[in-house]
């Protein structure tokens, strides 16, 4: 790594100079450090602020990465194939195309190990790619750790999070085909605010169904989502059958990701010129935030560090997938041997609690069985304030990777995430959304083993976005109103029970 007493003098023009990739996806030499500096007064903040500058702009934009990487390509086991939900059999481009354009259907099943980034997409990438590296310092010295955490920042979006990598794409692509609406669902709204952001740009309509618990916690999300075009509404609903359903079941039903996702496919399956994004969990949604880790590799050999350790929280899988992926594929190739660990809420475990079998993605049973670790397709959490991890299943590629052991992941509640993200925004500065929480709180513990092993490991961390307008969790906890919520082995037998009987099970 780079010296402080280079980092810390008053510099003219600091660049980082990172290996490059061919359109092939082959790298064409190993990063290398080159700073020019101009040695003028040293900084009285020390190495920090040059630190956090260098990384922040360690890509330059013509350096964002133009392929995205597909992991499957990379396995030698394959995921089993998604069914078709009433005949159970793998289904077909014809099966999916009342949902998706073509493209992202050829996606969803490319064995392709790279796949161009059209340039439109790249166009608007640059608004906030490549997005910043930075090592915690002022966190390291709070917990007095001899480890180094590094964080890779999404929250400098215009969304917020890590979301408009993948809802950009989406959106150009259906455009591609004529579509001129897009529905969808979200949980905590990051996801709806980024779809939202991405159809205003390309001019497409949007329709949002949010989870009923964070439309009522986070009104400022549906105000995002509504400033970009977007009509919202909180689910379940009165506008579909799925969610009529529920209402009916449960009035005060607080919903969940598989209701909303229910609802949104209703709408689109329902009408030909209408299509469904989806914001996590399916292949292509994952391929599209390796963006974050191809920059992250670059960003950490650029400064001569290797990650021991990567950490991201998981719900649906998109923002953990985002940034490990790249890092799976260079220790599959023995060049890292890094330990990869996803974190997932107490209240929603599906990693760690759920059954790898083929289940629903929604909770009605619209959408086609997938291959996952599941908790039951209308098993309703707890409304958590980290509601964009509310779901009842892992992306089934998450899951197949979990299943071969090339991670391991584990549940933390969400008292003690608060606590640690009140730390992280008293040392770093950055206020953390409610999702995030769960990996610096993971990051914190491992931090501390450091402490007491004297161990210096190198630990990187998903930042996957700020949480301004998550601030009423936050007043909760400042407050002491916080509770952990645990999910019922009762209920989650319940919703275990009612998996569908695929022959392939087991």
């Amino acid at each position: 790594m780079a010296s402080c007493s280079l980092l810390s003098a008053d510099s003219a023009a600091t660049t980082i100079f990172c290996s490059r990739t061919q359109s092939n996806g082959e790298k064409t030499g190993q990063g290398s450090l080159m700073l020019r500096t101009k040695l003028n007064h040293p900084r009285p903040y020390g190495c920090r602020a040059s630190l956090r500058a260098s990384l922040s702009a360690s890509l330059k934009p013509t350096e964002i990465p133009r392929q995205w990487y597909n992991l499957v390509a990379d396995l030698h086991v394959k995921p089993p194939p998604p069914l078709h939900p009433r005949t159970f059999q793998p289904v077909t481009p014809d099966d999916l195309s009342p949902l998706l354009p073509n493209e992202l259907i050829r996606q969803e099943a490319s064995l392709d190990r790279f796949i161009d980034i059209p340039d439109e997409v790249l166009d608007i990438y640059q608004l906030w790619r490549p997005t910043p590296l930075i090592r915690a310092k002022r966190l390291e010295k709070l917990l007095d750790t001899p480890a180094r955490i590094y964080y890779k920042y999404e929250g400098v979006s215009p969304a917020g999070s890590h979301k408009p990598n993948t809802a950009v794409p989406q959106v150009w692509y259906n455009a591609q085909e004529g579509i001129k609406k897009v529905v969808t669902e979200t949980g905590a709204g990051q996801w709806g605010s980024a779809l939202a952001f991405a159809s205003s740009l390309f001019g497409l309509e949007c329709e949002v169904w949010q989870v009923r618990a964070s439309y009522d916690q986070k009104p400022y999300r549906r105000l995002m989502m509504q400033t970009w075009g977007a009509k919202v509404h909180p689910s379940p609903s009165e506008i579909t059958e799925a969610g009529r359903k529920i209402l009916q079941e449960d009035p005060l039903s607080p919903g969940s990701l598989g209701i909303a996702i229910s609802e949104a496919v209703e709408v689109a399956a329902n009408n030909a010129e209408i299509k469904y994004c989806l914001g996590s969990v399916l292949n292509h949604v994952l391929l599209h935030q390796t963006v974050i880790g191809e920059e992250c590799i670059k960003q950490m050999e650029a400064i001569g560090e290797t990650p021991d350790m990567i950490i991201g929280c998981t719900g649906g899988g998109s923002n953990f997938a985002g940034l490990s992926f790249p890092f799976i594929r260079e220790k599959l190739k023995g060049n890292i041997k890094p330990i990869i660990r996803a974190i997932e809420p107490a209240a929603c475990p599906s990693l760690t609690k759920g059954v790898y079998a083929y289940d629903y993605g929604d909770t009605v049973g619209m959408t086609p069985l997938m291959k996952m670790h599941t908790l039951g397709h209308d098993f309703i959490p707890d409304p958590i304030h980290a509601g964009g991890l509310r779901y009842h299943g892992m992306a089934p590629l998450i899951s197949h990777v979990y299943e071969l052991g090339l991670m391991e992941a584990i549940s933390i509640p969400q008292v003690e995430c608060f606590q640690a993200a009140i730390q992280f925004a008293r040392s770093e500065g950055i206020i953390p959304a409610p999702e995030p929480t769960h990996a610096i709180a993971a990051t914190i513990r491992e931090a501390l083993l450091c402490r007491e092993s004297g161990e210096s490991k190198v630990i990187l961390t998903a930042m996957c976005g700020h949480g301004h307008f998550d601030l009423a969790a936050y007043e909760k906890y400042l407050q002491g109103d916080m509770v952990d919520l645990s999910f019922s082995e009762e209920k989650i037998h319940a919703s275990l029970a009612k998996i569908p009987p695929v022959a392939a099970q087991g």
